[in-house]
């Protein structure tokens, strides 16, 4: 009785690696996308815009300074 078994082609194997490559490529472009489109991080939120209620606070409590 005779056996016959399959051995890929190096085409084959190269149209594999190919497809690999792509699919790689396509998800790991997604992945970035996600990452950059939904980064909870909003830097201009916590941009500080000037003396905040604390400061404010301390220079009340302060005595007016003479004007010459």
């Amino acid at each position: 009785m005779a056996t016959i078994t399959s051995v890929p082609s190096p085409a084959a194997d190269e149209t594999r690696a190919a497809r690999l490559g792509l699919l790689h490529e396509i998800r790991t472009f997604w992945q970035l996308f996600f990452v950059a489109a939904f980064d909870p991080y909003r830097p201009e939120q916590h941009y500080m815009r000037g003396p905040g209620p604390a400061c404010r606070a301390k220079d009340s409590s302060k005595p007016a300074s003479p004007s010459h």
